[in-house]
């Protein structure tokens, strides 16, 4: 997968594709679905694990942000695959957070993380995923120095700029039937600066109920 990716040039670090040959995402996709295929996949409940290419966009996005002892946020954390190589990459010392606010999602991860090479880190708790409204972010580990968002919110939510920290970066879908990939940058200041990267196709962020009947 990680060839194929280097191979069409969507994924040009070193860094990241040792992340994601480090984490099997394998463990994190559906029994009898075909891992490595580069697309989105359905876990249930609306939701989906994105494609492999996107992964790696996001991962190289947030790349500088995601250092050793750095704090990241990942919102709508879904399988857990991304939270995993956010916690690979900021070892040790630093801190993966994950939200999701699907509970039958939360605990299935945290099952596909204790069978990854990620596992250590969720013992030791510098790897967590929580039950949670990801568009409030998650306030105890704040400020983040990346954040990264898998679904399409309308707007940008308050709480995670709020979140961000100063020199931080924030990857976002931001869009309803047009999406863009929003990279959102805080600088030392405090001042924002915004730019889209991409056309996207997300799930959009939404309520627990509202994604359960389908928004």
């Amino acid at each position: 997968m990680v060839e194929h990716l280097q191979g069409y040039g969507v994924l040009r670090s070193k860094k990241v594709a040792e992340v994601m040959e480090t984490i099997d995402r394998a463990v994190f996709v559906p029994e009898g679905t075909p891992a490595y295929v580069d697309s989105p996949m359905q876990i249930g409940y609306n939701a989906t694990i994105s494609a492999p290419h996107m992964h790696a966009m996001c991962l190289e996005l947030l790349e500088n942000h995601l250092k050793p002892g750095m704090h990241a946020l990942d919102v709508g954390s879904g399988t857990g695959y991304l939270t995993a190589c956010f916690a690979v990459m900021v070892r040790p010392q630093g801190r993966a957070i994950g939200v999701e606010h699907i509970p039958e999602l939360v605990e299935s991860s945290i099952k596909n993380i204790q069978n990854s090479t990620a596992a250590p880190l969720l013992k030791e708790g510098s790897l967590a995923v929580h039950v949670g409204d990801g568009r409030e972010g998650w306030a105890e580990f704040a400020p983040y120095d990346a954040i990264h968002v898998g679904a399409a919110a309308p707007e940008i939510p308050p709480a995670l700029i709020e979140q961000l920290k100063p020199g931080g970066r924030l990857v976002i879908p931001v869009g309803n039937i047009f999406q863009d990939l929003k990279v959102v940058d805080k600088d030392v200041d405090g001042t924002l600066t915004v730019r889209s990267e991409t056309s996207v196709r997300y799930v959009p962020l939404t309520s627990r109920e509202a994604q359960i009947r389908g928004y």
